[in-house]
This record gives structure tokens, C-alpha cells and sequence, in this order.
């Protein structure tokens, strides 16, 4: 059993490291706002894993599987949100080029903690293919001849954990580098280059087809 759960640990942490739009948002809302708003996307995101998680263990994940209608209304919800995200970095990166004085494009309207924690458990929750995955990747790790359900849940739980300490470190990475990160120039760039990824990320999910 030991070993099953260092390779569900080890798993799980290379899981968390994949880039997608999670990443995206986390690196954005650190860099725009510091570390304080990176935390609170990272738990807004963890939230949604958790919520993915308990999903699959409860089997409620596995609709997504066999109906083709939920997994499609999921799929183009999600993309709507990644493409409203994405368009939202692009004008605050083509408002910060504009004619406005450095102090303006230095200083802009910092999102509330609860605005972030919003933005990463929405991301989360709009991406139907974490709960497949959830549904697929959990029960490998359930060693034979235990209870399934508490089982599920006590993964779905240190999944969320382990998701929880990467995002923390990348937070703290970022964090070291914000004096560079938030000059006007780098921020715009970066608000591009995210707003670009997350809607091309957005188009990705929209034309992904039914696991």
C-alpha cells in the first residue's frame, strides 16, 4: 500500500505541473496582484479539483462520460468562460498601451481576493475534461480489497493537497520575481501572451470531442 501511494503522490504531482489554463490564471493574478491574489487563485482553483474529485469518487463524473449532451454543454460553457478571461487580459493589455501617463499603466485597479478566488474555481469548474480525468485517473490508486468511496475521498483530498503545495511554490516563485514582473512593459506583454493562451486554449476545448 506503501508504495501505491508514493506513486499516487508522485503521480499527482506531475499531474499538477502539466500547464493549461489554471496555470495561466494562477501566474496572471500573481503577477497583476501579487502574492496575496495568487493565493487565493491557487485555492479557488483547489476548490474546483476538490469539487472534480469528490465528483468522481461519488460517481457523479461519469455523466460526463456517457451522455454526449452534458459533456458538450460543459465543453462550450467552458470555453465561453476561458474566452471571457482571455479577452478580458487582452483589454487590460490594449487599455495599459494607450496614451495614459506610467503612473496610470503602473497602478491598475487591483481584483479583490474574493475576484480570484472566483476566477481560479471557475476555471476549474468550466474544464468538463478535469472531472473525466478525475473519474479515470482516482480509482487506479485504490488498493485492492479497500472500501472504495473512503478511499476516493481520502485520494480527492490528497490529490487537492499535493495540487495545492505546486501552485503554492509557483506563487512563491513569482512572488520573488514581481519587481521585474510588474513593470508596465513585461505586465502588457504578459497580458497578452495569457490572454492569447487562454483563448486559444478556449478554441482547443471547444473542438474536443467526447472521451
Amino acid at each position: 500500500m506503501l508504495s501505491g501511494m508514493i506513486a499516487f503522490a508522485i503521480a499527482s504531482l506531475l499531474v499538477s505541473m502539466m500547464p493549461g489554463p489554471t496555470t495561466v490564471v494562477i501566474l496572471r493574478q500573481t503577477i497583476r496582484a501579487g502574492r496575496p491574489a495568487g493565493v487565493a487563485t491557487v485555492l479557488g482553483n483547489e476548490t474546483g479539483w476538490l469539487v472534480w474529485c469528490l465528483a468522481a469518487a461519488f460517481g457523479l463524473s461519469a455523466l460526463l462520460l456517457v451522455s454526449e449532451v452534458a459533456f458538450d454543454v460543459m465543453r462550450i460553457a467552458g470555453a465561453i468562460v476561458l474566452v471571457w478571461f482571455g479577452g478580458r487580459m487582452l483589454w487590460q493589455a490594449r487599455r495599459g498601451s494607450g496614451g495614459g501617463s506610467v503612473e496610470d499603466v503602473a497602478a491598475p485597479a487591483m481584483p479583490s481576493l474574493w475576484s480570484c478566488y472566483r476566477s481560479g474555481l471557475l476555471t476549474n469548474l468550466a474544464n468538463p475534461k478535469a472531472g473525466v480525468f478525475a473519474l479515470s485517473f482516482l480509482p487506479q490508486f485504490v488498493p485492492e480489497g479497500a472500501p472504495a468511496l473512503p478511499m476516493l475521498l481520502l485520494l480527492a483530498v490528497a490529490s487537492a493537497v499535493i495540487d495545492l503545495a505546486w501552485y503554492l511554490g509557483v506563487v512563491r516563485l513569482v512572488g520573488a520575481a514581481e519587481r521585474f514582473l510588474r513593470r508596465p512593459a513585461v505586465r502588457r506583454c504578459l497580458e497578452y501572451v495569457s490572454g492569447t493562451l487562454l483563448i486559444g486554449l478556449a478554441v482547443r476545448l471547444a473542438l474536443t470531442s467526447k472521451p
